[in-house]
């Protein structure tokens, strides 16, 4: 079955009528579910995105290959402060990445970023969120909310849609992290812990609503209002056994220091975290330049090397250094600024779209001065890959309208091993960023024929 075959079934479905309702539907269901990010709506379309069974499963068999070559050059970095070096940590994080975190998996929770052209066969990797993923609550929420639109009521007599839910995964993963550092099959006391006026915090009240339906003590606490105390971390009266981070480690550490009642109580062993400070080095924008550098090919198997090079799009540390581009020995920083129409840059520890810097987008002087800031901070340089596409309806003035939009797909990732569920953001900016405030979610569903 021809995926244009079920979206352009669904098109043609949303008539005046059943658009207009379906939209009212998914207006009055995002304002009951809290499904805003700050006060934006999470979704401003009308259709899910679509994956066949033969593209999830692709994804999934060439994530698996990936995440075993970034567990591969991790415990490089683990074992070799000179390997380290590559993704350049600051002092601080290689004081904190000395500690074993007491389970297996240093990013047990995960996200990878790609663009996906199915109909070329491109799949490309941009980043690894493998610190702090958001949205899998959301997802599976919204999900709900779009099976059942009267549009989708139409939609599923012709074509069977299933949901990719996540957040049961996340459950797990945080509670399988949480025995093996314990040692004991009890439950953890759970602390979502984030700055209380960040956008997402409708989803943390989303996760801590979902763990508690499984049996799972769970609070949401600010890091300002945790102590510390007679060796236990408390969020007033709460135990906190098991710390669920999704502030931070960088704005934690910038902000709180070393001595905060978080970083203390890791570091004593009187809390489990996920994800832990090691972390921080796959989370690193330079784990991309890690993998697909010349200088560590040595390091991975013929197929892991073949699918590196099939879907990592050629990324490197911008330092002055000799490096290979294709089959061409070239001078970085030289090359880098004469090819700036096919490059971006991107600082190797922020999020949302910060600093990132497309070279297509500004005039060489702008490109020249970006280039020299980045050679003076901590900076990757990646190729330009090819940017997807899909028409996606929306009601505007009470008319349902087309629009191309790029879209991405951020497939979920579990204990380094395998992905599961699927976020698809979209947006009609190059840059495909929720929190840069240029885009918007929708649930993805895995379709087929009846």
């Amino acid at each position: 079955m021809a995926l244009h075959e079920a979206i352009d079934t669904y098109h043609e479905l949303l008539g005046d009528d059943i658009a207009g309702e379906s939209q009212r539907q998914l207006d009055a269901q995002l304002r009951r579910k809290g499904l805003f990010f700050g006060d934006r709506p999470l979704c401003t379309v009308l259709r899910p995105r679509f994956l066949t069974p033969e593209q999830y499963r692709f994804l999934q068999a060439r994530i698996a290959l990936l995440l075993g070559s970034f567990d591969r050059v991790y415990r490089a970095a683990i074992a070799d402060a000179g390997f380290r070096a590559q993704f350049r940590l600051f002092d601080w994080e290689e004081e904190l990445v000395q500690q074993d975190h007491g389970f297996r998996d240093a990013s047990p929770v995960s996200r990878l970023d790609a663009f996906f052209v199915s109909e070329k066969g491109g799949l490309k990797f941009t980043e690894y969120n493998a610190e702090t993923p958001a949205g899998a609550a959301y997802g599976d929420l919204l999900s709900e909310v779009f099976l059942g639109l009267p549009v989708m009521r139409e939609f599923l007599r012709r074509f069977q849609a299933r949901p990719l839910p996540a957040r049961h995964m996340v459950l797990h993963a945080l509670t399988t992290a949480y025995r093996e550092w314990s040692g004991r099959s009890e439950a953890p006391r759970i602390g979502i812990l984030d700055w209380s006026e960040v956008p997402t915090y409708s989803e943390f009240l989303v996760t801590v609503d979902y763990f508690r339906s499984q049996g799972i003590e769970c609070i949401i606490a600010d890091p300002r209002e945790v102590e510390y105390r007679d060796g236990k971390l408390m969020a007033g009266d709460f135990h906190i056994t098991l710390v669920y981070k999704r502030v931070l480690i960088s704005e934690l550490v910038e902000r709180e220091g070393l001595t905060h009642p978080i970083v203390r109580a890791v570091r004593d062993g009187a809390v489990c975290m996920v994800n832990p400070f090691r972390c921080k080095i796959l989370h690193k924008k330079a784990s991309l330049a890690v993998l697909s550098d010349e200088r560590n090919a040595h390091l991975f198997s013929q197929r892991e090397h073949e699918t590196i090079a099939m879907h990592i799009p050629w990324t490197r540390v911008v330092e002055e250094r000799k490096t290979q581009y294709r089959d061409e020995t070239i001078d970085l920083l030289d090359w880098t600024l004469r090819n700036r129409e096919h490059l971006v840059l991107k600082p190797n520890d922020e999020y949302g779209g910060t600093g990132i810097v497309l070279g297509w987008e500004v005039d060489d002087a702008q490109w020249e001065q970006a280039l020299h800031r980045a050679g003076e901070e901590a900076y990757i340089v990646q190729e330009r890959i090819t940017i997807p596409r899909e028409a996606f309806p929306s009601m505007v003035d009470g008319e349902m309208q087309l629009h191309d939009r790029i879209l991405d797909t951020a497939p979920f990732c579990f204990h380094g091993t395998f992905m599961e569920g699927c976020m698809t953001r979209l947006s009609t900016e190059a840059l495909v960023n929720v929190t840069a405030g240029g885009g918007s979610s929708v649930p993805t569903f895995i379709i087929e024929k009846r």
